[in-house]
C-alpha cells in the first residue's frame, strides 16, 4: 500500500463510533420532527448531468464555476457529483403530475464540493434539506422557518440566530441588479477579481464577498428591500408578522442575499456560536426553478450536518451513549461457545440485544469485555452447565451470582425481553 493509500482523500473523512452516535440521534430527531410536519423522504442519485446544476443553480454561481466536481463518462456525457440537493429533487418532481406542485419532501445525505477544507467544512459533506413546494405565500415561508426552528431549538446551541432578508419578486430583481451595478461599476477597480466578474453575472454576490475592499463597497449600497416594489415589500413584512405569530425568533439582515440564482422573496441564514468567524449552519429561502420546460416554486433550506454537530459538541451537548447489550453470553469451553452463539442468535431474533466474545478467551477477559460494553447481566455456561441444563447469571452492577434451571432462565429471559422491546 502506498504512502497515502491508507488515508481518505483530503477533505473527506471516515465516520466512526462514538461520533456516529451523535449523527444517529440527530437523524432520528429530524425524522420525528419532519414526520409531524408531514414531510416525506426522497433519495436522489449522487451523480447527475452537469447541465442540471448549471441550469437550476446558475452557471454564474461559485458552486458551478469553482466548486462542482465534474467528470465525463464513457459515453461522453458531462456529469457532476451533486453539490447540493434541491436541483435533484426538482428534477424528480418535474417528471411528476400536478401533485408535484404541492409536494413536501426532505433529503438526507452526502454532497460534494471542491472547496478548500476548513473547520466544519469538507469536500464530502452531509446535508439535511427540506423542500416545500407551492406558490409564493408569506405564511408558507413562515411555516418553513418554524419547521427549521423546531429542528434546531432542542440542541440548545449558543447564539443561535435566524437572519432573514428578501430578494424580492422575480420581476423586481432586474431593477435591484441594475441599481447595484450602476453603483459599483465606477468603482470596479476596487473590487476583487471574483466580484468584477460578478458585476455581469450575479452582482448581488458582491454583498457576500469576504474581501475587505468589497465589504466596504457593499456597506455603501442600499438594502435590497429599499429597491423593491410595494408588493415585494408587503410580502416581506407579512413573513415577519408570521414569524412573530409563530414564536420564531429572527433578525432582519438587510444585506443578506444568498448566492444561488433561483431565490426569490424570502432568504435566510442560521448562525450559531462556537464555529469561529465562519458561523453559518444553514441557509434557505423561497425559489423558482426551471427544469426542462417546467417551472417549480417552493421554499426550503439545507442544514450542514458537520457544522451543526460541531456546534452542538462545542456547546457541550452530550454524545448519546451507544446502546448497551441487555445480556452478555460468556463460555468456558469450545462446546459452550457454540451453544452460546446459537442462544445469542435465538435471543436476537426475538428482539433482545446481546453480545458475546468468540475468541476463546478466559472468563476474566470475557467479563472485562462485558463491562466495557456496559452490559448489566452476564450468562455463563461451561461443560458442567451444559451437562445439567443450568445457567449461571451474574449481575455486573452488584456482583451477585445465581444458578438458574431452565424454568428460571426462561423467566429471566422473558423479563429482559419485555424491558428491551417496550
Amino acid at each position: 500500500m502506498g504512502t497515502n493509500e491508507g488515508q481518505p482523500l483530503q477533505g473527506m473523512v471516515d465516520l466512526t463510533e462514538p461520533e456516529l452516535a451523535r449523527w444517529r440521534w440527530f437523524e432520528r430527531h429530524a425524522q420525528d420532527v419532519l414526520g409531524r410536519y408531514q414531510v416525506a423522504e426522497i433519495r436522489t442519485p449522487l451523480l447527475e448531468r452537469a447541465a442540471l446544476f448549471e441550469h437550476a443553480v446558475g452557471e454564474g454561481t461559485d458552486v458551478v464555476q469553482k466548486e462542482m466536481y465534474r467528470l465525463t463518462d464513457r459515453g461522453g456525457r458531462e456529469l457532476a457529483l451533486r453539490p447540493e440537493g434541491t436541483a435533484g429533487v426538482m428534477r424528480h418532481l418535474a417528471g411528476r403530475g400536478p401533485e408535484a406542485e404541492q409536494a413536501r419532501l426532505y433529503y438526507l445525505g452526502p454532497m460534494f464540493r471542491a472547496e478548500r477544507p476548513q473547520a466544519g467544512r469538507r469536500r464530502q459533506f452531509h446535508q439535511l434539506g427540506v423542500e416545500l413546494l407551492g406558490a409564493p405565500r408569506p405564511r408558507a415561508d413562515a411555516e418553513c422557518l418554524a419547521l427549521q426552528w423546531a429542528l434546531l431549538e432542542k440542541l440548545n446551541l449558543p447564539q443561535l440566530e435566524f437572519q432573514i432578508n428578501t430578494r424580492g419578486a422575480p420581476a423586481d430583481q432586474p431593477r435591484v441588479a441594475a441599481g447595484y451595478r450602476a453603483a459599483l461599476e465606477p468603482r470596479q477597480g476596487d473590487l476583487c477579481a471574483d466580484c468584477r466578474r460578478r458585476l455581469a453575472t450575479n452582482v448581488l454576490r458582491v454583498l457576500d464577498c469576504k474581501q475587505p475592499g468589497c465589504q466596504a463597497l457593499g456597506a455603501d449600497l442600499p438594502p435590497v428591500v429599499e429597491l423593491l416594489g410595494a408588493e415585494s415589500q408587503a410580502y416581506f413584512e407579512a413573513v415577519q408578522q408570521g414569524l412573530t405569530a409563530l414564536g420564531v425568533p429572527y433578525r432582519v439582515a438587510p444585506k443578506l442575499v444568498r448566492g444561488l440564482d433561483y431565490y426569490a422573496h424570502t432568504v435566510w441564514e442560521v448562525t450559531a456560536g462556537g464555529l469561529g468567524a465562519q458561523n453559518a449552519l444553514s441557509g434557505g429561502g423561497r425559489y423558482r426553478i426551471r427544469v426542462g420546460a417546467r417551472d417549480l416554486e417552493g421554499v426550503g433550506f439545507a442544514i450542514g450536518l458537520e457544522r451543526l454537530l460541531a456546534a452542538w459538541e462545542e456547546a457541550g451537548g452530550e454524545r448519546p451513549a451507544p446502546r448497551p447489550p441487555a445480556l452478555w453470553l460468556a463460555a468456558l469451553s469450545p462446546e459452550a461457545e457454540s451453544e452460546q452463539l446459537a442462544l445469542a442468535v435465538r435471543l436476537r431474533r426475538v428482539g433482545l440485544s446481546c453480545g458475546l466474545d468468540l475468541r476463546g478467551r478466559s472468563l476474566k477477559a470475557q467479563l472485562r469485555a462485558a463491562n466495557q460494553a456496559a452490559a448489566r447481566w452476564v450468562l455463563v455456561r461451561g461443560p458442567d452447565e451444559l451437562a445439567d441444563g443450568t445457567y449461571v447469571l451474574k449481575d455486573l452492577r452488584t456482583g451477585e451470582q445465581s444458578v438458574l434451571d431452565e424454568v428460571g432462565w426462561l423467566a429471566h429471559q422473558r423479563a429482559l425481553t419485555a424491558r428491551e422491546i417496550v
